[in-house]
């Protein structure tokens, strides 16, 4: 079974007797999230001289060329994720699957730690320890509320989703979830013990952070006198729920001149493009698409919304706190009310209430804002949750 490195090489692998190594185990490095925070994960826990293998399904994605050269990145290359589901294991078992590869892996390397992200990657990782037969101490992290994507995901699958939880992710040696809201539900929805389960924040503000928003923005709309400009950010898909906050844009405009930019890519890009003709605020809505580096936007705009319907613990809230920028924020499961305090720090509006968000927008754009404890966000550092990752694994600091 021939397992690649980033280049396409086979790769041999030996075990390390005086270094401990460290896997981490996702889809692969699109544009979410979740995506960008394993990967702020990878390169801490490398900094502090553990051996770390990001290992993809697909090495594909909009974060691929930021992997550093210290971490070893090993591309399944599985065609189809879904053919590893439990559910389909006879046809699972083939060359183009991820979990033998994994299984494969495992046998041969045994790090330390395989540590997986989001529910898909958490199962296989799960079924490959214990498949494999290895000491290897498999973490899942959950990064969203399940109970909720079960629900509102369309993918019939995903209404499976509580029940595979309920069924692998007890055999996993350490549970970690990204906000205290994610750790409540999964309980509930598992029967897991919350004694068993770890809140651990994600590692969203780094030093690069602050660097990046510093860089310059080539946009008209950023120059001076042109009218506020409100910031969305996030893939274009229902979870987001970009109408809702177009809809409140909409209203905005009836009262205050503003314009309304939106960063990011997605299935709804031309419905959402739509709405905004059919509600006639076209010429001031930009959809700029998936870009690489959002926190100088962040550091430009007059306010940041988030209108999403569920999430686990939306790393852009915090990002778009951390460079100073107001926000307003729907009151969704889970994690903005966490981050934002109980609305200390931030507007919290009802999930797909638009005129609720309308009047939270304005009332920012008229000077109502808060400030931010930079105590509160060390919560949120990169160094805080490496160390608690540290903390988990047993690797001294």
């Amino acid at each position: 079974m021939n397992i690649t490195d980033s280049w396409g090489h086979p790769l041999i692998f030996t075990r390390s007797q005086t270094q401990p190594r460290v896997a981490l185990f996702l889809r692969n490095l699109a544009g979410g999230g979740a995506e960008r925070v394993m990967l702020n994960l990878a390169c801490g826990i490398a900094k502090q001289g553990v051996k770390v293998d990001l290992l993809l399904t697909k090495a594909e994605g909009e974060y691929l060329n930021r992997v550093p050269d210290e971490i070893r990145l090993i591309d399944f290359n599985a065609a189809n994720f879904g053919k590893d589901r439990i559910f389909n294991l006879p046809t699972g078992f083939t060359s183009t699957g991820s979990l033998p590869k994994l299984i494969s892996y495992l046998k041969q390397e045994q790090p330390l730690a395989l540590i997986s992200a989001t529910h898909y990657p958490n199962e296989i990782a799960v079924i490959a320890k214990h498949l494999a037969r290895v000491p290897t101490r498999v973490i899942v992290s959950e990064h969203t509320t399940l109970s909720v994507e079960a629900q509102k995901v369309e993918q019939v699958s995903a209404r499976l989703i509580p029940m595979t939880a309920r069924l692998f992710y007890p055999w996993a040696d350490g549970i970690i979830t990204v906000s205290q809201g994610v750790a409540n539900d999964l309980s509930k929805i598992t029967g897991i013990g919350k004694e068993r389960i770890q809140v651990i924040y994600n590692p969203v503000i780094t030093p690069e952070l602050f660097n990046k928003a510093k860089e310059a923005v080539n946009h008209p709309w950023f120059l001076p006198g042109e009218a506020p400009v409100i910031l969305g950010v996030g893939r274009l898909v229902a979870q987001k729920d970009f109408s809702t906050l177009i809809r409140a844009f909409a209203k905005v405009r009836q009262v205050k001149p503003a314009r309304l930019m939106i960063l990011g890519s997605g299935r709804e890009s031309e419905t959402l493009k739509a709405l905004a003709r059919e509600l006639g605020i076209e010429k001031d809505v930009d959809f700029v698409g998936f870009v690489d580096n959002p926190f100088a936007y962040m550091q430009r705009a007059k306010l940041f919304v988030l209108s999403s319907a569920w999430e686990g613990l939306p790393t852009v809230l915090i990002e778009a706190l951390a460079v100073g920028i107001s926000v307003v924020s729907t009151n969704c499961e889970s994690g903005p009310a966490e981050i934002l305090d109980n609305g200390k720090y931030g507007e919290l509006v009802s999930v797909g209430d638009s005129n609720t968000m309308a009047e939270a927008i304005l009332r920012v754009l008229s000077g109502h804002s808060q400030l931010v404890d930079s105590e509160w966000l060390g919560q949120f550092t990169l160094d805080t949750s490496i160390q608690n990752y540290l903390n988990i694994l047993g690797i001294g600091r």
